[in-house]
Formats: structure tokens, C-alpha cells, sequence
């Protein structure tokens, strides 16, 4: 990837190449203060404001630990780069707090909230910092911590007796109206854990719930309808859970319904738009339906329809080059479960656009280059099979039929999938 991406939550506003040194200058008078995103091959949010003369250094290799900020505006991205990676330190460990009593957990996740509340004291106390990036900050701050309560919660759902009195306390200090923040990561993030866990809250403790179910979904975007002020927020929320479902959904009758529900609740038309475009290509994928034949070059460069390269039941999985340990854990996955399941086929499809870098890496890395394919029209591929989203992959009978058309390779049940459909 040769550029850099410049967006203000889902519009992108620049695409900026990177010159043969890896280095790019880009100017903008259209900056109004508040959040931004840039994504190379990863993604960050930094805060600008007009004036602002930001340089930024990052070790590709080494995204966010490496990213660091000089210049004006520097010092306040820096502080926010400080909290995120802290944040994730904490959510590593977090789990080894899950048996911890409540009063317990939150006494340790307080101290580790109090030690970012002095950072950011000390921040303001050094520098000037405009009101919007004070409410950024401190919303960073709040949200992780709230996030951590919810994911204790989840964790902890089936032994209620566990929570003391005021634990749920802090879900009064929840804002649903931070129109400002509605794309930044630990707002936004809290928002899915929360409404996760209204919907879990409403069912015995003892039941058993598929988080992918019509049922579940269905009611967390009545909840997300019905609770979230902030009509932007509301609507990206409800797309976000909308494109969750549909892409995990089994049934197509209940994707029609899903899909009908949330038309009546998202008012961006553009929104709509998209999942409903996301819906007719996921209802294609589900059981019993004939594969998209889409065409795909071989590592000869030659042009083949996909259910002409079947002759045997197949499980497809996509992966691509920018991402180097992806592709060898898939590639390592799928050399595991031929072992295990000589019947199958496993075709490895690439993503990328680029013919002879996927051949270099199909020869560096040994993999057979008769199961190795690359998509030869990437838009048409994606719109109908879906391959922006990389952990998918689809079984298919030797016919092209589709066995299983929205799994994971590295899913707890998947091999028992493949056995199932061998012993039909």
C-alpha cells in the first residue's frame, strides 16, 4: 500500500501517495477541530485543528507502538496515542481480572482510570488545550473504563449474585448524544458492548443465546432505536449491526425480515443503500444456493470461471499479502485440515491486484500454485463473495453448492462442519 488515507469517520476526504522514500506532505484548508482517521496499513485516529502543522512517524512494522507525533498538535496527539495504547495493554489482562468480585475489579480498574486522569490533568496543566480536545481525551478516559465494566458484566452474566449494589451505577452517567465522538473507537466500542449486554440481561441465566440469532440482533437495534439520542450515531450503530448479522445469518427468510426492520429504522438513505446491497449478496451465499462464478487467474495467468477448477468438495478462503501473519496462519490452517480431511480442496484466493508480487510471494512462501487463484475482477468479487470481510470462507459440494456459506477456518466447530458434510 502506497498511499496514505485521510477520512472523518466513514467519508473519506484524501487519498496522499507516498513518495519512493516513503515520505508524504499534505495540505488542507478544509480541517474544522475535532477527530480524524489515517490508515496505511493499519488505521489510527489523531485530533487536528486549524493551524495545525502535524508530522507523524511510524514504523510500519510496528503501527501504533511506534506512532508518534512532532509539530504543532503533536503533543495532544502523542497523549492520545499514550491513552489508546494503554487501553489495549489493560484489555490484554483484563480477562485475569474476570474472577476477581466486583468490588474487587472496579477497585483495580478505578486506580488504573485515576493514573490516566493525572496524565491528562498534567497535559492541561502544561499546555493549552482546546474544549473539543479536552471532551476527546477525557471521553477516551470514561469509555474504556465503561467498556471494562461491560466486559466484566458479559463475563460474569450467568452469576448475577457476583455484581455488588452500585456496580451498574456508571451506566447513569452514560451519554447517548456524543454526536461528536460518533465514529471514535472507545465510544463507539462501548456502545456495541452495552447493547450486547441489555439484550443478555433479558434472558434466563441459564438460557442458552446465539449472539448471531435473528432473535438477538432483532432486539439490540429495537434497544439501539429506542435509547440512542444522537440520530448519526443511531444510524452508524444500526448499520454496523445490521452488516454483523448479515454476514453471520444461516437463514435467508430471516435476513428478508432483518433487513426490513432496519430499512424502518435507519434514516440515512445511504446506509440503506449499502446493506441492502450487502443483504442480496449474503442471501446468494446461504445454503443450497449455487456459488457466484466468478473468474479467477491461475499462476499461469490464465483466466478461469470457478466452478470449472471444482472437482472435488472445496472450502475457499481469501487472504492477501498485506498482511503476512494472516496469510500464513490461514495457509498453515488450511495445510492442517487437508491433513485431517483429504476429501476437501482448499483453494487459497488472493485479494490483492497485483499479478507478479502474488506470484513472488506464492514462491517464497512454497505454497502449491495449483491451489493457489487471484481474483480477476476484485469489484465484481466483492460484491459477491464478500471478500473485503478476510476471515470468511465457504464450503462447497464438488457441484458448487454451497454447504456452509458464512464460516470461519478457524471457528471451534469448523472441522466438525467439514466431517458432518462427508458423512451426509
Amino acid at each position: 500500500m502506497d498511499y496514505i488515507i485521510f477520512s472523518k469517520g466513514n467519508e473519506i476526504l484524501d487519498t496522499v501517495k507516498l513518495d519512493s522514500n516513503n515520505f508524504f506532505l499534505y495540505k488542507t484548508d478544509k480541517i474544522s477541530p475535532g477527530l480524524y482517521n489515517f490508515k496505511h496499513s493499519e488505521s489510527q485516529v489523531f485530533y487536528a485543528e486549524p493551524g495545525d502543522s502535524l508530522l507523524i512517524h511510524i514504523n510500519t512494522l510496528d503501527f501504533d507502538e511506534s506512532l508518534a507525533y512532532s509539530g504543532r498538535g503533536g503533543e495532544q496527539n502523542n497523549l492520545l496515542m499514550y491513552l489508546y495504547l494503554k487501553n489495549e495493554a489493560e484489555n490484554q489482562n483484563l480477562p485475569n481480572w474476570y474472577g476477581l468480585s466486583s468490588e474487587d475489579f472496579t477497585k483495580k480498574i478505578d486506580s488504573l482510570k485515576e493514573l490516566k486522569i493525572k496524565e491528562f490533568e498534567n497535559f492541561v496543566n502544561k499546555n493549552e488545550a482546546a474544549e473539543n480536545f479536552k471532551k476527546a481525551a477525557l471521553a477516551n478516559i470514561t469509555y474504556d473504563y465503561f467498556s471494562k465494566k461491560e466486559k466484566y458484566a458479559a463475563a460474569n452474566r450467568n452469576t448475577a449474585e457476583k455484581f455488588d449494589a452500585n456496580y451498574f451505577d456508571y451506566r447513569k452517567d452514560i451519554d447517548f448524544g456524543l454526536d461528536e465522538l460518533k465514529f471514535y473507537y472507545p465510544y463507539y466500542r462501548f456502545m456495541n458492548r452495552y447493547f450486547d449486554n441489555l439484550v443478555f440481561s433479558e434472558y434466563d441465566e441459564k438460557s442458552k443465546i446465539d449472539r448471531n440469532s435473528y432473535d438477538f440482533n432483532y432486539r439490540k437495534i429495537l434497544l439501539i432505536d429506542s435509547i440512542v439520542t444522537s440520530d448519526t450515531l443511531k444510524n452508524n450503530l444500526l448499520r454496523n449491526n445490521a452488516m454483523f448479522y448479515l454476514l453471520n445469518a444461516k437463514d435467508a427468510s430471516e435476513e428478508r425480515k432483518f433487513f426490513e426492520e432496519f430499512s424502518k429504522l435507519n434514516t440515512d438513505k445511504k446506509h440503506v443503500d449499502e446493506v441492502g446491497k450487502m443483504f442480496e449478496a449474503t442471501v446468494k451465499l446461504t445454503k443450497g444456493n449455487t456459488v457466484p462464478n466468478v473468474a479467477l487467474v491461475n499462476a499461469d495467468n490464465v483466466v478461469k470461471d470457478l466452478l470449472s477448477i471444482l472437482k472435488a468438495p472445496t472450502v475457499i478462503y481469501f487472504w492477501s499479502a498485506q498482511s503476512s501473519s494472516y496469510y500464513k496462519n490461514i495457509h498453515n490452517r488450511a495445510a492442517e485440515l487437508k491433513s485431517k480431511f483429504p476429501e476437501y480442496d482448499f483453494l487459497g484466493v488472493n485479494t490483492d491486484t497485483h499479478f507478479k508480487k502474488w506470484r513472488q510471494t506464492l514462491g517464497k512462501s512454497d505454497y502449491n500454485p495449483q491451489l493457489e487463484f487471484q481474483l480477476e475482477n476484485l469489484k465484481d468479487a466483492e460484491k459477491k463473495l464478500l471478500v473485503k470481510y478476510m476471515n470468511s470462507a465457504i464450503i462447497l459440494d464438488e457441484n458448487g453448492v454451497i454447504l456452509e456459506g458464512k464460516t470461519n477456518m478457524f471457528n471451534m466447530n469448523f472441522e466438525e462442519l467439514l466431517l458432518g458434510f462427508l458423512n451426509k
